[in-house]
């Protein structure tokens, strides 16, 4: 046993203490043996009283973002780095020229910039360049000058838009400045200097280029080196990095133009980005070839594309400075990574300004469903939030009641009704704001959050039902007669259930995303999914039913509202739920029925039951109630006798792929979701084939191998069978 003094320090105890009356002691070691023997890479013990939040919160050993180690290396303080040489002016030294140190600082605050992009603390990335700590050393110096403060402006400019969009919370340390020197007197001019200085330049290109007969027009000239022949390399590799750094400048000033004004212009500034950051990676093997001095022979983990070492930078110069800065030991990217990083970051950029700011809600939902599958990384789902909601409306010029008066496909008469001020229009229209700013998260944390706003979802839904059975009783049908408050009650709730049964399907899919099932868990998940879809598909009939009804009225022939109904039912968004409804209930029964002859599909925990683990992974949506009476005994009870032969009879997945074939037509112009029918299509079509090859080979033939592989669909697996 093992106690710790006031010290801090573990001592060793001779004997356990002795018991209390309530006190049971019990050896842990089969437990931990079997965790050890049990346990995958990457895999956690889920105990009771032990949540996902705990465990990600718990220290993880050797990640620099947790696990900080100490930096005890370099300078005191900035003087002290100045006076020993670290950051000269002039910048070539031991043979080297100024230009080719000049882009060796350029190349690594680059890969400083995306370390920081990617949640290190600005400190001991960006700001470990001693230049950018005393800028006015490097005013002699018109090129590294102009450099510096366009870094500095746009490092600015991206702490604003983190800032602003409050994505922060992510990454901790992203906008935390530590009292360095952000903001400087003459930064609103560095796109006049930045510019000066790129004139400056392409004249000494246009200069190599000259004919002999035409040099003398560039005589006043001052070359950047000596070696002649290596002139016009070293302005081409400047220039790219110049202009890289200018057009990307304007990009981010142009996404933050209210109401999406300046996305076309961002467009333009992101194509020449890219254009520029090819030229520079081209750059790399001119670089290379005519490095001077010490450089690596790995280049692959150099931060520069020459492969030297820059001078003027001191990582733990920082953590000396400024108290609150962590002393931590991080590791660079390197420019390869760096260029990749940025690469990505202006195509995400670009997909969002290529956005055509649709004013419904389902294409707002959808669209930024599909950009989250790329993983964009911080600096880009800030942006696209603060694109989605500005000054509480959508782009900044729809009003969120608007929205949901397009949503529920509401009629001019009611909108005219002062729809602004009803009491649950501006609950419903806060939720979708904050649904939209939990969309732009990373995966780990949009789950976590669609799992708590669910409540707040459900509980609105509760007040509207009990508020129009209060104002208005039970009243099965719309009829014609019905007053404006009545009708759009009844719109309203069901839009707000569709749209809580949206989220959480979405918390749901989500899960496999972040690979938090294991595969004895992938049935009670795919029945949960398949009660939710259910109820999915009952919210969006009945909302299409309600909005057919009240757009056809005009119509001389009055349809009941059973005709209403089947008019729905043949909707394409119906049909593509009823898509994933099929599968989720196809895997369900398919792997209850797996789960007695095969012992992969089994797996039981010596940690926690079947029960426990229901409850913890469907907690919060138990706790909304989403759906209602939905329980572990009901999802026994429900699989309980699923067997090949019955899942063979209902035909879940021959009947998933015939609508999905079918559907293609009406998503012709969607690829989007032309993508995702033939992942369900492939899905559906592997799984019959597996499924008739498990039923001819019976239920208790220990020579097949059974597995799950996701190589289709990110969330609805396929069944493998092998014979051993």
């Amino acid at each position: 046993m093992e106690r710790e003094d006031a010290d801090g320090r573990f001592l060793a105890l001779p004997h356990p203490p002795p018991p209390g009356e309530q006190t049971v002691w019990a050896d842990v070691s089969p437990l931990l043996n079997a965790a050890c023997n049990d346990l995958q890479d990457g895999e956690l013990i889920h105990g009771e009283n032990f949540s996902l939040f705990a465990a990600m919160s718990a220290l993880e050993i050797m990640d620099p973002k947790m696990d900080s180690g100490m930096e005890n290396r370099g300078y005191r303080s900035v003087e002290e780095a100045i006076e020993n040489g670290a950051a000269p002016i002039p910048l070539s030294s031991d043979g080297t020229t100024d230009v080719q140190c000049s882009i060796d600082v350029m190349d690594h605050l680059l890969a400083c910039e995306a370390t920081w992009h990617k949640g290190h603390s600005l400190a001991q990335t960006v700001f470990s360049c001693i230049y950018l700590l005393r800028l006015e050393r490097t005013s002699s110096h018109a090129l590294l000058h102009s450099y510096c403060r366009i870094i500095r402006t746009t490092c600015n400019a991206v702490i604003s838009v983190v800032s602003d969009a409050r994505t922060h919370e992510e990454e901790d340390l992203f906008t935390m400045a530590y009292g360095l020197p952000l903001k400087g007197e003459g930064d609103e001019k560095c796109l006049s200097m930045l510019h000066a200085v790129e004139e400056t330049l392409s004249r000494q290109l246009r200069a190599c280029k000259a004919p002999s007969s035409k040099k003398k027009v560039f005589e006043d000239i001052d070359p950047l080196q000596t070696n002649t022949d290596l002139e016009e390399g070293y302005c081409k590799a400047l220039l790219c990095r110049i202009r890289f750094r200018k057009h990307f400048y304007h990009a981010l000033v142009c996404m933050r133009k209210p109401q999406g004004r300046g996305l076309e212009l961002a467009r333009k500034h992101l194509a020449l980005c890219q254009s520029e950051l090819a030229c520079v990676s081209r750059s790399v093997e001119f670089l290379r070839s005519n490095a001077y001095g010490s450089c690596l022979d790995d280049v692959e983990d150099s931060t520069t594309a020459s492969g030297c070492k820059p001078v003027g930078f001191d990582v733990s110069l920082n953590s000396r400075l400024s108290a609150p800065t962590p002393p931590r030991s991080i590791r660079l990217l390197s420019w390869k990574k760096a260029i990749e990083y940025f690469e990505k970051l202006l195509h995400d950029l670009d997909v969002i300004c290529s956005f055509s700011l649709d004013p419904l809600l389902e294409s707002v939902l959808h669209f930024v469903v599909q950009f989250q599958k790329s993983q964009p990384d911080l600096v880009a789902r800030s942006h696209l939030q603060l694109l989605l909601v500005q000054e509480g409306k959508l782009y900044g010029r729809d009003p969120f009641y608007d929205v949901i008066s397009r949503a529920i496909a509401l009629p001019d008469v009611i909108r005219n009704q002062e729809l602004e001020k009803n009491e649950f229009v501006v609950q419903l229209g806060q939720l979708v704001i904050n649904l939209l700013k939990i969309l732009c998260t990373n995966a780990s944390w949009q789950r976590r959050k669609l799992g708590k706003i669910l409540q707040d979802w459900s509980v609105t839904s509760i007040q509207l039902d009990l508020a129009l059975k209060r104002e208005f009783g039970e009243i099965p049908n719309i009829s014609a007669d019905e007053n404006i408050c009545l009708k759009l009650s009844r719109l309203l709730l069901i839009w707000a259930e569709e749209q809580t049964y949206w989220i959480a399907s979405r918390f749901l899919m989500l899960g496999f995303d972040l690979e938090l099932y294991s595969s004895s868990e992938y049935c009670m998940v795919y029945w949960y999914l398949y009660v939710v879809f259910i109820k999915l598909l009952e919210k969006v009939q009945l909302r299409i039913a309600g909005s057919t009804d009240t757009t056809k009225r005009k119509g001389k022939k009055k349809k009941d509202q059973n005709d209403v109904i089947r008019d729905a039912r043949i909707s394409p968004s119906i049909l593509f739920i009823q898509c994933y409804l099929l599968l989720s209930e196809g895997l369900a029964m398919m792997l209850a029925a797996l789960k007695a002859q095969h012992t992969v599909f089994q797996r039981p925990s010596v940690f926690n039951s079947e029960q426990e683990r229901f409850l913890q992974h469907f907690e919060l949506l138990q706790k909304a109630h989403v759906p209602d009476r939905i329980s572990y005994l009901l999802f026994k009870e429900s699989t309980l006798r699923a067997n090949i032969t019955t899942v063979m009879k209902y035909n879940y997945f021959g009947d998933a792929q015939r609508i999905s074939k079918e559907l293609r037509r009406s998503f012709s112009g969607d690829p989007d979701k032309l993508c995702e029918l033939r992942q369900i299509e492939q899905v559906a079509e592997y799984n019959q084939i597996a499924l008739n090859v498990i039923h001819q080979a019976g239920a208790h033939d220990s020579s097949l191998k059974v597995s799950l592989e996701f190589r289709h669909h990110p969330c609805f697996a396929v069944v493998t069978v092998k014979r051993n």
